[in-house]
Formats: structure tokens, C-alpha cells, sequence
């Protein structure tokens, strides 16, 4: 399982509860598309999976961007996922950038607003923020292999907290 995050706004800690915090523990990979803000929710997020996949966002001070990078690209069960916070130009932008790194999915954060965008060249997924919506509801997703065995294929949710299901979506690798 790939569990995804993005924007936790901390000062103290990961601010992780109920499945949010279970599925950190759980994943196989966690994948964090920036914000954490401080270094202290940084370390927290990484003491509660065994594989982070992180980037830094807008609001992350200096100490957490000199430990990440603006962009990354992760390979996991047959599907490849770039990795950034935002993109100037919206969703042509965050599909360009995925088109330019030959991804199948590309998790960005920023706007604390749970998305599922189907582009012709790939899926673009923002699950939200689980610590901090802004009037949006609060989200994370999860990335499962599909139960009918199809190992070039995800079967995403993205959930509240709470375990919630806010949207199904699938993820097909590239071939």
C-alpha cells in the first residue's frame, strides 16, 4: 500500500489520528507532496512509516527544504508517481510536469482540496490536507494493489481521517 499525504501545517508533530495515522504506519511508502511546515512534523512523519518519499512545499522553512527536494519521482507496483507541491499553471501544469517524467500519477498538494483529475496523459491526485483543510474536507489516499491481481493496476481512495471514502479512482502503469 502507498499511503499520501501533503500539507500538514505542523509546528510540533505529523498530526496523524484514526486510519490517517494507521495507513503512515501500515504503507509500504508514504509519499508526502510538501508542507510539513517544520522540521519537528517532518521527523514526526518519519518516525511513523519505514519509507518517506517527501517533498517540500511553499510554506516549509528552510531547515526542511535543505533536507528535500522540490520534485521526485517514485516507482511502486508497476505504477510510476512524480512528486511535487505545485505547479505554475494549474492542472495543464501538473500534467506537463507528469507528461515530462513519464508518470502514470502526480501527487501535489497546496490547495488543501482533495482532487481526482483524469488528464489524457495521467491521473492528477491532491489528497488534501488531513491536519489542515481550510474549509475543504479534511483528506489523505491510499494506493492498493487491485484485488483482481493485475499488478500494473492501483485501486486509490481518498479518505478522511476517520476512514471515511470521499472518491475511488484507479491508477494504471504505464506499459
Amino acid at each position: 500500500m502507498i499511503a499520501i499525504f501533503s500539507d500538514t501545517h505542523s509546528a510540533d508533530g505529523h498530526a496523524l489520528e484514526g486510519e490517517a495515522l494507521t495507513a503512515a504506519r501500515e504503507a509500504d511508502v508514504v509519499v508526502h507532496a510538501g508542507d510539513f511546515t517544520t522540521t519537528s512534523a517532518l521527523e514526526a512523519f518519519q518516525a511513523e512509516c519505514d519509507r518517506l518519499f517527501a517533498v517540500h512545499g511553499n510554506a516549509d522553512g528552510a531547515a526542511v527544504r535543505d533536507r528535500l527536494p522540490s520534485a521526485r519521482v517514485l516507482e511502486e507496483a508497476g505504477v510510476r508517481v512524480a512528486v511535487t507541491h505545485r505547479r505554475d499553471g494549474g492542472e495543464t501544469g501538473l500534467a506537463m510536469f507528469g507528461r515530462s517524467r513519464g508518470a502514470d500519477v502526480v501527487v501535489s498538494g497546496h490547495t488543501h482540496r482533495p482532487t481526482v483529475v483524469e488528464t489524457p496523459d495521467c491521473l492528477l491526485l491532491n489528497p488534501g490536507s488531513h491536519a489542515d483543510p481550510r474549509g475543504n474536507r479534511q483528506g489523505f489516499a491510499v494506493l492498493e494493489e487491485s484485488e483482481d491481481g493485475d499488478s500494473d493496476v492501483l485501486e486509490g481512495e481518498i479518505r478522511e481521517p476517520d476512514g471515511t471514502l470521499l472518491e475511488s479512482f484507479t491508477v494504471e502503469g504505464s506499459e
